[in-house]
């Protein structure tokens, strides 16, 4: 019987029990196997791509940034030796058309002949009209791009001439036709009224006036030429006027004129210049350039004329321009040096669309530079001996003539603008008192001397990000440890996603309403603003401390966590008297107007789109990012710890500063590091409220210019290829790199305070 019981149990069991290899239970397992493998594989594929989209973004700004570094190439081009050069002596100018087409040589005969650059073959020639007997005994160029040139000739006169490429397209073929014009006339005109011959000349051309000066060993002769148009019958005249200035005692080595026709510069003995204002009529002051028995061995100026370059016997070249100094007088000032090699400078070509130049020296080097970047770009032997060189005016044919003949090189030298300390240094640009960061990318004229400085950008990238950090950080972090510790969780549940909702609104919304509304509305109300800032805390603390200081049973009658809103009422009383009192404030303490106090008694600059106004609207943005992954931490914290601080005896306060923060610290720090990353790399709030003044100043009334915004105004403007455009790239991949390194920091910050306060 007990057999039969038990074996009626056993079998009982065996029905009852539940079985786990159904077929369903099996192919509902193999389902979920598949999806855990999907999902990781979805998730694995997804954090790769976007890993290698950031690897890709990099490289590819690297690769657009990249060529902007590279220096120059001088590639030799082979020219066949024209029958009709050994025939005309020696050269004394040569020169190329904007097409590299058509290439001029000039001998000292004073025979103009034009061939093609590509193959040496003559095209036409022209004689210039020089008096009989009389030969060509100096020259001088105007400023680069003229192709205005001065002759000196061995009677006292100056020939001035211009070459002219007319272009013209019969039977729909390009055709350069050149020619030589006298904008003077083709009488020779007498500088030198003892007919002695002019051994240096220089000429400028300003509007309708033309300032001629030359010398014959130490005397000087300088002639003001004014055109004048009649209306009625086109007739030009001109009349002469004889500057009378002060005489040289050591002779002229070379003279060069300002294209404004204020200064003169005159090179003599072995390296002393005489600098003349030929408005005043007057010596400003004798300069020596060089030290010991150096010797000044070639003058030209760079394009603009601000700038002279000064090669000497010892392979060096030097910049100088004219500099006013704290009293308001003009001295000429040493600002670059270059080098070249150690045999003397025979010629300084200038490029005529960037501050660029060459350069040639008595063994037949050439170097290739810009001034400021301070570059050199390449330096390469050429020739032999002694060369006569020009630069197109592309600045990418080089045609040299040597005792070996013509020579014509290719120059592949597209970026030579940017060098590592033109980006980040302090550059001395021309018109400049002192060396100074300085972006300025374009301007209205040709002269221009790009200013591609990425310090003023960055330093406003990181100004505007401090001051939103400056109001955000605080308020934020304090409102996130608030309410995910002592709201109350109704009064949490309507607080967070409100402020989360902010961080929805357009940042091209906030732009507009900070440059709209609130710089006006802050430049009235300065002292109310100031008073705002001052007066809340105080108000609020006051608050409550007298909340604290009140009956417990009236304290009792606001539910615990919900006294936050009694601040409500605070805020907008102290708000609207801070607001109210500012036209008062303004009356008693500033005399009626506060920004024309800061400006005028403190010397502080002020603008109305500044630095306030982006803290402001920046801080406001920023706000809700920090807030909610700081909220999140916070209220993350396991309610274990806090409850077992509290049972320990803390009070909620102790609890909050020395488990909680500290438990919550990483979150906390990502979520600062994650508003700084949102401040740096804010675009339309910045470029609405700023004033997009790219200057260095920490003034919180200056404006500023970051790198975002500044991205976003010139990208569209710029040439695609060009040095601008690179740059701007470079400006990316900047703020990505800056972005990542701090990512980077902040991930490892986290991890260690993490690992730190694991133990609580």
């Amino acid at each position: 019987m007990n057999d039969l019981a038990n074996n009626s149990m056993s079998a009982s069991a065996n029905s009852h029990r539940l079985d786990f290899n159904t077929p369903a239970l099996q192919r509902k397992r193999r389902i979920r196997a598949l999806k855990d493998r999907l999902t990781r594989w979805y998730v694995s594929i997804g954090g790769l791509a976007v890993l290698g989209a950031i690897t890709l973004i990099f490289f590819y700004l690297a690769y657009v940034v990249m060529p902007i570094f590279s220096g120059a190439d001088l590639e030799a081009r082979k020219l066949q030796q024209p029958a009709w050069l050994s025939s005309q002596g020696e050269a004394l100018l040569l020169g190329l058309e904007e097409q590299d087409k058509v290439a001029m040589r000039l001998n000292r005969d004073g025979l103009v002949q034009f061939f093609t650059l590509k193959d040496g073959n003559a095209l036409n020639q022209t004689q210039l009209p020089l008096p009989a007997g009389v030969g060509i005994a100096s020259i001088g160029q105007d400023q680069p791009g003229s192709r205005r040139t001065a002759l000196g000739l061995s009677n006292g006169q100056v020939l001035v001439f211009e070459l002219d490429y007319k272009v013209s397209y019969p039977n729909n073929v390009k055709t350069i036709t050149p020619g030589v014009s006298y904008p003077l006339g083709e009488e020779p005109i007498t500088l030198d009224e003892q007919g002695r011959p002019l051994e240096h000349v220089a000429i400028s051309q300003n509007s309708g006036s033309v300032m001629l000066s030359g010398s014959t060993g130490s005397e000087l002769q300088v002639l003001s030429i004014a055109r004048e148009e009649n209306m009625l019958t086109g007739e030009t005249t001109l009349s002469e006027a004889r500057l009378a200035l002060p005489q040289i005692a050591e002779p002229i080595k070379a003279l060069s004129i300002d294209p404004r026709q204020q200064w003169l510069f005159v090179f003599n003995g072995k390296a002393t210049a005489d600098v003349f204002d030929l408005r005043s009529k007057s010596l400003n002051g004798r300069y020596k350039l060089l030290s010991g028995e150096n010797e000044v061995t070639a003058v030209s100026p760079l394009l603009g004329g601000i700038s002279l370059m000064v090669g000497d016997s010892q392979g060096g070249i030097t910049q100088w321009f004219m500099v006013r100094d704290a009293d308001g007088k003009s001295a000429l000032t040493r600002i670059r040096d270059f080098q070249l090699g150690s045999a003397a400078i025979t010629q300084i070509v200038p490029e005529e669309r960037r501050k660029g130049f060459i350069a040639l020296d008595s063994s037949g080097r050439l170097g290739l530079y810009h001034s400021t970047a301070h570059r050199t770009l390449l330096t390469e032997q050429v020739a032999e001996g002694s060369t006569v060189a020009a630069m197109s005016p592309r600045a990418n044919r080089i045609l040299v003539e040597s005792k070996n003949g013509l020579q014509r090189f290719v120059v592949d030298n597209p970026h030579p603008e940017v060098s590592w300390s033109a980006l980040w240094g302090k550059v001395w640009y021309e018109n400049y008192d002192e060396p100074k960061y300085v972006w300025q990318s374009t301007s209205a004229n040709s002269d221009f001397e790009p200013k591609l400085s990425l310090s003023p950008l960055t330093f406003g990238t990181l100004k505007a990000a401090f001051y939103a950090m400056l109001l955000a950080a605080p308020l934020a972090i304090c409102a996130a440890i608030y309410t995910a510790y002592f709201m109350a969780p109704a009064m949490r549940r309507k607080v967070k996603p409100v402020i989360e909702l902010m961080e929805a609104l357009p940042t091209v919304i906030l732009g507009f309403f900070a440059g709209l509304f609130l710089a006006p509305y802050v430049e009235g109300h300065l002292p109310g603003i100031f008073s705002l800032l001052l007066l809340m805390p105080i108000g609020v603390l006051a608050t409550a401390y007298g909340w604290s200081r009140l009956p417990e049973r009236v304290r009792l009658l606001v539910p615990d966590g919900w006294e936050a809103a009694l601040l409500i009422p605070v805020i907008l009383l102290v708000g609207a008297f801070s607001l109210s009192m500012s036209g008062h404030l303004e009356n008693w303490f500033f005399g009626g107007d506060m920004r024309l106090w800061i400006s005028n008694d403190l010397g502080i600059p002020f603008d109305q789109r500044n630095a306030l106004v982006v803290g402001l609207a920046m801080g406001f943005a920023v706000i809700p990012n920090i807030f909610s992954i700081a909220e999140d931490a916070v209220f993350s914290v396991p309610k274990s710890l806090t409850q077992g601080s509290l049972a320990l005896g803390a009070t909620p306060w102790q609890t909050m500063t020395r488990v909680v923060i500290l438990t919550a610290s990483p979150g906390i720090f990502s979520a600062l590091m994650i508003g700084l990353g949102r401040a740096v790399g804010e675009t339309m709030i910045v470029l609405m409220a700023t004033g997009n003044t790219p200057v260095m100043e920490f003034n919180i009334f200056e404006g500023l210019r970051t790198l975002a915004a500044n991205v976003a105004v010139e990208m569209p403007e710029s040439e695609v290829g060009s040095s601008h455009y690179r740059v701007l790239f470079l400006s990316a991949l900047v703020l990505l790199s800056f972005t990542f390194v701090m990512n980077t920091l902040a991930e490892i910050i986290r991890t260690r305070l993490r690992k730190k306060y694991a133990s609580l």
